[in-house]
This record gives C-alpha cells, structure tokens and sequence, in this order.
C-alpha cells in the first residue's frame, strides 16, 4: 500500500470555469468577479492595502459580496497500526450578499492512496472526483493568475479532490462532513499524521472553535507521543492506547497539524529523528525517549521526597493555606514504601521527624497532623532549611526529590545566594534532585535558579494569582514514578573518531538524570558526523544497571524541511540557556553575539531581544542589535521583584520549550513584558500572541485580536522555516544580508517569470511565494522582492 499523510483541507469553491483548494474556502471564481479569498484582520493582507499605522478612530470596513467564515472544526481520527480513519465536521456560513455555487475541493500533498472517501453536505452525500497532480496544476495557475491572489501557490505540485456543485444561499450555513481511510507515511522510524489546518486562516473571521480528538491503537505498546506544532493533551489508559486532544477558540490556524509516534516492546522507547539544511555544516537532531508505562504502575520504584516549606510571616493568609493544601496532595499520594519527611522553616527550621520515615498509613495520618499545625510567622531561613534536608539524605542508591517552597528573600541565616548555593552543592553528597517553587513577585527569584542548578532540577514559578497547590501537584505527578534513574545518553556514529570530537554538542536539557512513568523526554542537540547512530540510554533500576541500544540516522543532508522544526526548536533552548549562563555567570560578549544571531535568524522575541519587533530597527546592523541586546541584559541584574520573577519563568519557558515556534506571528508574552519593570515595550507589543508560547500558555492567533477594529500590524511573521520582519512597508526574510538586500532582483508577481521561479523552487518556495503582501525573500542565496498584486 502506498504511503500517504492525507491533507484533507476542505475548500469550497463556486464552479463557474475552474476550481481552487483550501480549508473550508468559498470561492466564486467567475472572471468578472475578481474574487480573493477571505482574509481574517488579524493576518496580512486585511485591511488591504497595508498601512503602516492603525487609525485611532477606524471606520467600519464593508462586507464583500463574496465572503464566508468558518464557525467551527472538528476533526475525529482513529489510527491503528498505521491505518488512520478520520471524520471532520466543518460548518461555514455565507457572509456575503450574493448566492455560491459551490464545490468542496482538498488537496493531496502527499503521494498515497484514499478509499472510502465519502462527502455530506447537511446530510446529503456528493460525488466526488479524483484530479492529478497535472490537472490541478492547471486550475491552481489558473485561479492564481485570473483573481490576482497568490493564495493557493502552496498547493501547486499536489493531485486534489473536488465534489458535484451546491448552493450556499447569502447568510446560509452549511455543515460538511468528511469521512476517509488513509495509510500514514514513516519518518525516521515515527508513524506521521498530518492534518492541514492552515488552509482554515482564509476565513473572515477567527474560527469560533477548532476540536481534535486522536485516539492511537496499537498491537505493540506505544512509546512516544509528540506533536512539533501544537501543544497537545495526552492520555495514556493502557500501554496500546494513547487519547490526543488540542482544542482552540477564536482561532486563525496558520500552521498545519502534526503528530509523531512510535511503538516497542523495549521497557524503553526511542526514535531519532535529524535535519541538515545542506550537505555540510551542522546538523541538529531530536532523540524522543518514554518508558514502559504498565512496569511502573505495577512495581512503582522507591523513592525519596522531602517537602521543604516557608512558614514565615509573608506566607499568611492564602498562601500558608495552599502550601499546606499542596503538602496534603503530597502526603496522600506517595507510594507505600516510599521515605519522605516535611520541614518548615521560618527564622528557624522545624522537621515533622528528626529522620526519614517510611510511608505507611500510621506515619501518613501523623504527618497530616503536622502539616495543620503550619501557621505562618517570623523571617525566612533558607540556608539553614536546606541544610538540615540535605543531612537527612544519606542513601546514594534510592532517587531523593526535594520540594523546596518559598515567597521571600532570605532573611535569617546565610543571606548570600552565592555561599547559600555553594553551600547546597557541598551538602548534596547523595545528587538529590531539587524543584525549588517561587512564590509570588518577592522572592529571589536568581537564587532559586542557581539551587535548581546545583541540584539537578528546575525551578518553578507561582503568579500571586496562582494556585500553589496545583502547581506543586503537577510537578509531583510527573516524578512521582521513577522508571530509569541517574540516567546517562551516549552517541555513537559509525565512522566517526574521537579526533573529529565528540559525535553530538549542545544537547539540551543539559542536565537530565531520571525518566519517568507516564513523562516523554524530548531532547535535541546538533551533530557534525551524518551517518548511521547508535544511542545507548543507561541508567538503574531498582538499583541494578540497565542499558537499552537504539539504531537511527543522522542525516547528510535533509531533502525537505519536514524536520525543520527541529533546528527552531534547538535554537530557542539554546537561547534559553545563553540567557542562563549570563544570568548566572555575567554577560559574555561572545554569548551576547550568538543571543542575537539566534534570535534574528528565527525570531525569537525575550526581553533582551524585543527590538526586533520595531519595524524601525534595521536588524542587519549586527553592531546595534548587539548593543542594544547588551544594554537590555543588564535587567538580569534585577534578583527579584516582578520583573526577577518574570525573567526566571520565562527563562525556564525557553529552556523547557516542547515545540518551536508555531507558524503564524511571533509571541511577545504579556509576562515577558512585565519582565521588563512591569511596563510592555512599546515596540515589544507590536509582535502579536499566536506564534510558539515561549514565554507562557501560546495564545491563539485570533484571541486578543478577534475584534472589528484593526489591532496593530504584526512586525515578526514564522513561515515553514523562515522568519520574516516587517520594515519598510514589506515582509524581509531574517537571512537577508546588506549585499543580498543591494542586487535583489525584483520580479512582477504573476507574470511569467514570477511562475518559472514557482516552477523551479517548487514548494519549498510556494509557501511564501503565497504571502500576499510586498516580500524580500531569499532562495537559494538570491534575494527576491515582490509588490503587492
């Protein structure tokens, strides 16, 4: 059977001499319309033509004659071993004033076969059509040049679908229902799923709701689970069966939807994924790695935890209550056999016992007592609550968590966080791992990083607004069930010597120590040596070596830029982890260059970096950029208050980042801005929410902005795996240089020349061919500048 992702991105068009594509699209294509498709306002090129500047006082734009929305998408899938049967439900209304005859019309991207297509149109079944590559082709050009809209450029090179004609009446709604079978392709070892919601940006407005819900069967037990592009819900009710729902309201998707999985009989899985833009240089990779789940729920590994809380006086009132809440979850969730221990701290440090107990329903109740009688009072000894968790730990071979709760600054004892950190390094002779948890804008928020790193852990970050409770609770289910403990990940790649260095650099997280149950870790790094890799993943168990050997391929050079995202996806933890070293350490000139290359390149917005969201700075003046990134890290200065506390998370938010940045704009974080002294740069906040949600929850495209008021232009633009500013009244690709910007070659959009260039590049460059707005783009080494059609 033939592999195939099938991209069933419905559009409707109105038959008179040809047909389009796309996600829920009307389109009347009758010559003497000149019709366009729909344009959200939140997204380029509505209002059209551009301006630069919202009008302070807007005056209410008319309907067109031809227009649609979309209300909402649902998408229903069901793969078992690699076959996937899928229904989407999508409803559109007519906007318009004037009648559609209309056919539903979605593209093939992949080659492949369907059976069992079938179409309802409010319930009525329509016969539908299969069109070749060559035959869509021409109806692709052909609506391109008669309407003046680049819109289905990215489409061109794929066979297509389309329906019998039906009406859709002005102010009509009309629910479509699709229902297919499909083999889904294989990429380096992961079964692929791909569904094309980016076709559902040409609607008038946002999408009220957009629903999927993905359930994976397997004969084999699934390991990994992952999608690069959203930020998905898992659930995992047997070792054969995983549960996948994203769901958004308000949403304009401008990016398609992806999922990776794997399956195993090994107690661990992994697969190995590469991209290497070109034949030399370097390569970046993502190694996903998950545990058997059914070995751990039945013989759940010993554990150590030692919850370590602030009882002073600034933890009165809520907080003191939601501690103790978040220490009740602890204590009724551990496992029998489990040691644990609680110890507060105010100016002095009070344990529940002298020594570690082992939990048991007598000890639990005990326990439970002590945390009721936690009332809150007097100065914050941080220093000496560590030290007397630390003395308790004494087995080296049983993993150890501490959960160390604080809202403050050190007061009593010890006030120096350089000797406080140095002084837990020295005492944590057993490597427990510590997850220190800041709570509200006062606490030393530098502090807590540098206990984390010394520890082996991550630092957490509790809003004023926030529930302690849940955010301890979400923390202690992820490492409540230890599978594989004091971890360690070796690559090895056939044909490469110890004189060509180490096989793999810049592997980020940097410091991961255990697996557990029910948790996937996703890692990325980047390579120099292609070619065929063998990963070793070691570890305990239940105080007995193990060792688990995977093969893979670190590709020489990627035919496509389907792995792209892994090299965004590096470059924002990479950057998370720069910002790290100079929070910690001091500025680095060298670290401040790199900061910024990363940054322009993908356009990843941080405080230090939100002048690339002005359209008035020049980003190719490297110099600038670079002062200009300097001067803003001196906030790193700043050790707590709102802004330490915003610039810790949204650090950590990098460092931990699961997918890269979505494509759409570039996010700007509200959190991030307070980050700053409370106050959002003015220019910082003309990159719009719906891009990757690095600093927080991602915001969809549409939220803040589905409004009949024009918000403030966009200025950061992600698409397929280039980064795009806005300056000069045009969208220029981040890779521009002074010289390429000097002989960039203009070309008339859809003339003859703009479509060889569509037929050369193909669709590597449709995608942003199709930005119908002025553009600088650069394609293999040579700038092209595009006007307006």
């Amino acid at each position: 059977m033939t592999r195939f992702v099938c991209c069933l991105s419905a559009v409707v068009l109105a038959l008179i001499p040809a047909f389009a594509i796309g996600q829920g699209v009307l389109i009347d294509v009758r010559p003497e319309q000149g019709y366009r498709l729909p344009r959200s306002r939140i997204w380029p090129p509505y209002p059209y033509p551009p301006y630069p500047h919202p009008h302070p006082h807007p005056r209410p734009r008319p309907q067109p004659p031809q227009s649609y929305k979309i209300e909402r998408l649902t998408v229903n899938a069901n793969i078992v071993d690699q076959v996937a049967k899928v229904q989407v439900t999508q409803s559109f209304v007519n906007t318009g004033s004037r009648q559609l005859q209309v056919a539903f019309v979605f593209p093939l991207p992949y080659d492949g076969a369907v059976d069992r297509m079938t179409f309802m149109v409010d319930g009525k079944e329509y016969p539908a059509k299969l069109l070749s590559a060559e035959e869509a082709r021409r109806i692709y050009e052909g609506y391109v040049r008669r309407n003046r809209d680049p819109a289905l450029l990215e489409w061109i090179g794929t066979g297509m679908f389309k329906t019998s004609v039906f009406p859709v009446p002005p102010g009509a709604k009309r629910t479509v229902t699709m229902s297919y079978s499909q083999v889904c392709r294989k990429n380096g070892g992961l079964t692929e799923w791909l569904f094309p919601l980016s076709t559902a940006k040409y609607t008038s407005k946002p999408v009220d709701k957009i629903e999927l819900n993905l359930t994976l069967r397997s004969q084999v037990s699934i390991k990994n689970v992952y999608s690069p592009t959203h930020g998905i819900k898992i659930k995992r009710p047997s070792d054969t069966t995983a549960k996948i729902s994203w769901t958004a309201e308000h949403e304009v998707p401008m990016g398609d939807f992806r999922l990776l999985y794997d399956v195993g009989k090994q107690k661990v899985g992994a697969s190995l994924l590469s991209y290497r833009p070109n034949g030399e240089g370097e390569g970046f990779f993502l190694l996903l790695v998950s545990p058997d789940i059914q070995r751990a729920k039945k013989k759940a590994m010993r554990k150590t935890v030692l919850f370590v809380v602030d009882r002073s006086g600034s933890m009165s009132g809520k907080k003191i209550e939601q501690a103790k809440a978040a220490l009740k979850f602890v204590m009724n969730n551990l496992n029998e056999g489990d040691l644990f221990n609680i110890i507060a701290y105010d100016s002095t440090v009070e344990s529940f016992k002298p020594e570690l107990q082992r939990y048991n329903d007598k000890n639990r109740g005990k326990a439970l007592g002590f945390v009721e009688g936690l009332y809150a009072g007097g100065s914050t000894n941080i220093s000496g609550a560590m030290k007397t968790a630390l003395a308790q730990l004494q087995d080296e071979q049983s993993p150890a968590y501490i959960v160390f709760l604080t809202d403050g600054l050190p007061t009593a004892g010890e006030q120096n966080e350089a000797k406080i950190a140095v002084g837990v390094r020295k005492q944590n002779k057993v490597r427990a791992r510590i997850f220190p948890f800041g709570v509200g804008y006062d606490v030393n928020s530098r502090l807590l990083d540098k206990l984390a790193r010394v520890g082996f852990g991550q630092s957490e970050y509790v809003r004023p607004n926030e529930d302690i409770e849940t955010q301890v609770a979400k923390l202690y289910q992820r490492i409540s069930a230890p599978v594989l403990v004091d971890m360690k990940i070796k690559f090895a790649v056939k044909g490469s010597t110890s004189e060509k260095g180490k096989p793999v650099s810049r592997v980020y997280p940097k410091d991961v120590r255990d697996l557990f149950a029910g948790n996937q870790l996703v890692l990325v790094g980047r390579y120099r040596q292609p070619g065929k890799a063998k990963v070793t993943i070691s570890g305990q168990v239940d105080g007995q070596p193990q060792s688990f050997a995977f093969s893979g391929k670190l590709t020489k050079r990627s035919e496509d830029d389907s792995n792209a995202f892994i090299e965004k996806l590096w470059a924002v933890r990479r950057v998370g982890e720069i910002i790290d070293e100079i929070d910690l350490h001091g500025k680095n000139q060298e670290l401040i260059d790199e900061l910024v290359a990363l940054a322009t390149r993908h356009g990843i917005l941080t405080p230090y970096t939100s002048f690339l969201a002005d359209d008035n700075v020049n980003v190719r003046d490297v110099a600038k950029t670079r002062h200009r990134a300097g001067v803003a890290l001196n906030a790193l200065a700043i050790e707590s208050g709102r802004s330490g506390f915003n610039q810790r998370r949204a650090k950590g938010n990098l460092q931990r980042a699961q997918m890269a940045p979505r494509s759409g704009y570039g996010s700007f974080d509200r959190d991030m801005s307070g980050g700053m002294g409370g106050a959002m740069p003015a220019t910082a906040g003309r990159a719009m929410s719906g891009g990757g949600g690095l600093f927080g929850k991602p915001a969809p495209s549409g939220q803040a902005l589905a409004t009949d008021r024009p918000a403030a232009r966009p200025t950061v633009l992600h698409i397929g795996t280039k980064t795009f500013f806005w300056r000069k009244s045009r969208w220029e690709d981040s890779t521009l240089t002074e010289q390429q910007a000097k002989e960039v070659q203009k070309i008339e959009r859809f003339g003859d020349t703009f479509f060889k260039l569509v037929n050369q590049f193909g669709k590597s460059a449709a995608k942003y061919l199709s930005i119908d707005q002025p553009l600088v783009v650069v394609l293999n080494g040579q700038a092209y500048s595009f006007e307006s059609p």
